[in-house]
């Protein structure tokens, strides 16, 4: 039996069709299609697939994945592939309706999440001057969007059979966003994230995005067809939900975490008024997506909170759910209306128009405040960014009849091309001024000799990696007269919608009340950094939380290192556990971040292996007693600039009362100094420079472990030993006779040095930041529970050894070693030889200074 349905559209279009069709055979329907489960699920796969394409697709163009969207979208609607064919079989009339309801409640979930991430206390902190960028970036564009669309009017006919005003307002509105996580995506893209520029667009995108929404509520009250009604009601709910629902929600929120009982009840519980919010503000007369949103502004900050309704929700409906979204956007979209009522040079004139009014905004501000112009060209470019909220906006003006066809798809189109020339033009015009800040004490050698503050930029990316963290420092042997400055930094990967950021914490407020589950891996973390200070009065700690990409969090870790002055970067090389909880062969979970800190960073590097190094030793933190074994070191010694950083660093621990220090050095045997012998007379007859140069680095090596061995004689607690090979396998052959003697393996990379005591165990290396050395220890195949400290000296590129040691021009800076006197007691180590740095440029600004 056939059931007739006629339905009225906005555009004053009849649509008819039947809402079932039955057949003759046992089933109720011919085709599995006609239902609206099967055709959703079709719908959802549909756009999903293209979706993941196109983001393939455009992913070496760089750009954004809002473009990707908006394009598949498009593509599947009537410009693209919505033909009479393909719309009849994926996207009947009858469907739509189906369709829009299910991206609806996926808008309603996005925008609580959105308005979870919003945090109001940055848009009061981000400071005057991007304030006024924000500000001016909504009023000038404001005003451009107005004049460009009656100049629409001028020559498109469709437009004219709509109210002027109210298009013109949506169509200003447009203009002004700025969506701050696509600004986000866009920065980490051009590595500019940690830029001043990057900082200052940050700031500006979030306090744009909170002006815009006021804008947009404020039109949409106003646009209603009963504004009287509208505009009182959301100002009522909204003082409603900050100072009734809000601090009942964090009474609730607090008791439930103080008692240890936030369970999944609380989170369905929460999504639940997610749409109940929503209901309201609909039947204000605004969008349900207002609701979802004020709530999310309004949740208490805690994040147990947080990462929980995140886990929920983030997946799930921004990988999903939000492509239906893009995807009745593309309905809506007809290129056909907009090239069939308006010239082309129109359309480039306002898409010009409005590109330009963003870039006119900012370098006014610019130049009121007398900075660098191409900055200020460099951040209205990145202003015009659009995503999301342009698209929500343009939606909601169709909803409410406000934008027509020829409108809707002009503006849909021209946010996308705005979008797309954002990081071209910025990667072929903008260069960033790089950060020319100078220090001296960049290596571990030169901080000992000098008996400066010992800095320490110590990395963590979980609570796996903070017990061993921590044990470490400690054994780095701080005192009244060798204080040790700790910049503990907690890696936090960014997420879709949060802002890229450094938190630095106050050790001051910690909370002791609260349980541990309560606590976020954060609190826990910078708790036990604090404890760590708390045992130690030689110690100095200061916390912070690093919020970026994996891509980019090398530029976080290398700038901190800068700005703080370390001498010595710690990350943690975290290994890939096997089934049965064994750490399996040297694999890093984040290499390149790895890699990249190992070349950019301005001192030096340490990376650690952590196979339970605070369990397998307890060094009392009181240090007036120590346990019956302490922490038993062995540092191996092959000889370069990373293995005598490595063996300052051992000598420093040697110190430690329960720190017990084995150094083995490894010399050639007779065939290496005949392979040597060879080889330096077959290049005599002209390569003379790169043998000269390992010979020169030989001495260093000589002098180096000469002075340590002769300034720690007396000292009990540290053995030096050398040991003759010929090759690499002898060499493991002597390590492995020892294995079960130590806890703790520190060697160096070793990157810049080609030594015959290693040859051969290169063939076992699966992972280049270890070094040769460093990935046999911390390979399965040795079979060692030890931990492995890999360190790499910082020395400038291109360097070359000189008859007193390194000399390397950089601009005017040239290395020289510099061998100091001093006493040496109980492994002290005043007095190392060490590179110092000698920078004209710098003592000039510190005499002017």
């Amino acid at each position: 039996m056939n059931e007739s349905v006629t339905y009225n559209t906005k555009d004053g279009l009849e649509a008819c069709y039947y809402v079932n069709q039955t057949g003759g055979n046992y089933f109720q329907s011919t085709s599995a299609l006609t239902t609206s489960l099967p055709l959703f699920v079709l719908q959802l796969s549909v756009v999903l697939f293209t979706t993941r394409l196109l983001l393939l697709v455009l992913k070496p163009l760089r750009q954004p994945s809002i473009v990707a969207l908006i394009i598949a979208g498009v593509l599947l609607g009537p410009t693209g592939l919505g033909n009479a064919s393909f719309s009849e079989h994926v996207l009947p009339f009858q469907a739509i309706k189906v369709l829009e309801t299910f991206a609806n409640l996926a808008l309603v979930y996005y925008m609580f999440l959105v308005g979870l991430e919003m945090d109001l206390n940055l848009i009061v902190n981000s400071g005057s001057e991007a304030t006024w960028i924000a500000i001016s970036g909504i009023l000038i564009p404001f005003g451009f969007g107005v004049v460009s669309f009656y100049l629409l009017l001028l020559f498109g006919s469709t437009a004219k059979e709509i109210s002027s005003f109210k298009v013109s307002i949506f169509w200003a509105i447009t203009l002004t966003a700025t969506n701050f996580p696509d600004v986000t995506q866009v920065l980490t893209d051009l590595k500019l994230l940690r830029t001043d520029m990057g900082r200052l667009a940050l700031s500006t995108a979030v306090s744009s995005d909170f002006f815009t929404w006021v804008l947009l509520v404020v039109a949409m009250s106003l646009l209603n067809s009963h504004p009287y009604y509208a505009l009182p009601s959301i100002i009522f709910f909204v003082l409603f939900c900050v100072f009734v629902i809000r601090p009942a929600i964090s009474r609730l929120a607090r008791h439930a975490i103080k008692g240890d009982d936030f369970t999944e009840q609380h989170i369905w519980f929460i999504l639940g008024w997610i749409v109940f919010f929503g209901f309201i503000t609909d039947a204000f007369g605004l969008h349900s997506m207002v609701g979802s949103f004020m709530l999310g502004v309004i949740m208490p900050r805690r994040d147990l909170i947080k990462l929980k309704l995140m886990e929920r929700l983030d997946d799930f409906v921004t990988g999903i759910m939000m492509p239906l979204f893009f995807l009745t956007s593309g309905t809506r979209t007809n290129a056909g209306f907009m090239l069939k009522e308006t010239p082309w040079y129109v359309i480039l004139l306002i898409l010009f128009l409005s590109f330009g009014a963003k870039i006119l905004s900012t370098l006014l501000i610019f130049m009121l405040h007398n900075k660098p112009l191409e900055d200020g060209f460099a951040l209205g470019v990145i202003m015009n960014t659009k995503g999301v909220l342009s698209i929500i906006i343009l939606n909601a003006g169709r909803n409410i009849e406000v934008l027509n066809n020829q409108t809707f798809t002009l503006m849909v189109f021209s946010v996308l091309a705005m979008t797309c020339l954002v990081e071209p033009i910025i990667s072929s015009t903008y260069k960033p001024r790089k950060n020319l800040l100078k220090y001296k004490h960049r290596t571990i050698e030169s901080v000992l000799a000098t008996g400066a503050e010992f800095k320490i930029l110590a990395c963590v990316h979980s609570n796996r990696d903070t017990p061993g963290m921590i044990s470490l420092l400690e054994a780095s042997n701080a005192s009244q007269e060798f204080p040790i400055y700790v910049i503990a930094v907690h890696l936090v990967e960014l997420t879709g919608r949060a802002m890229a950021m450094l938190i630095v914490h106050d050790q001051c407020k910690t909370s002791k009340s609260k349980p541990i589950r309560a606590k976020s891996e954060s609190d826990q973390i910078i708790d036990a950094f604090v404890s760590y200070e708390k045992r130690n009065r030689a110690v100095s700690v200061q916390t912070i939380t690093a919020v970026s990409p994996y891509e980019n969090m090398h530029e976080d870790i290398c700038s901190l290192a800068l700005d703080k002055r370390a001498s010595l970067i710690i990350i943690p090389f975290q290994t890939i556990l096997a089934a049965d909880g064994q750490i399996e062969d040297a694999k890093s979970t984040f290499p390149a971040t790895n890699q990249y800190v190992l070349e950019n960073a301005p001192c030096s590097v340490g990376l650690l292996v952590d196979r339970g190094l605070s369990s397998i030793t307890q060094i009392d933190f009181a240090r007036n007693s120590t346990s019956s074994k302490g922490l038993r070191i062995a540092m191996i010694f092959i000889g370069g600039p990373d293995d005598r950083e490595a063996l300052a660093y051992a000598w420093r621990m040697a110190g430690h009362p329960g720190v017990n220090l084995t150094v083995l050095r490894f010399l050639p045997g007779r065939k290496v100094a005949q392979s040597d012998s060879e080889n330096r007379s077959s290049h005599d007859d002209g390569i003379f420079d790169s043998l000269t140069f390992e010979e020169r680095e030989k001495r260093l090596d000589e002098e180096y472990t000469y002075e340590f061995m002769f300034k720690t004689l007396d000292v009990e607690s540290i053995t030096y030993t050398e040991k003759v090979v010929n090759n690499g396998d002898e060499t493991l052959a002597e390590i492995r006779r020892h294995d079960a003697d130590f806890d703790l393996y520190i060697v160096g990379r070793g990157e810049k040095t080609r030594s015959e005591l290693i040859s051969g165990l290169s063939d076992w290396n699966s992972c280049q930041e270890l070094g040769t050395m460093g990935d046999t220890l911390a390979s399965s195949n040795f079979a060692s529970h030890a931990s492995i400290l890999v360190v790499q000296q910082h020395v400038p590129k291109n360097y070359s050894a000189t008859p007193e040691g390194f000399s390397a021009l950089i601009g005017s800076s040239s290395w020289q070693p510099l061998m100091a006197s001093g006493r040496v007691s109980s492994g002290n180590t005043t007095g190392i030889s060490h590179y110092h740095v000698h920078d004209q440029d710098e003592d000039d600004d510190d005499d002017h200074k």
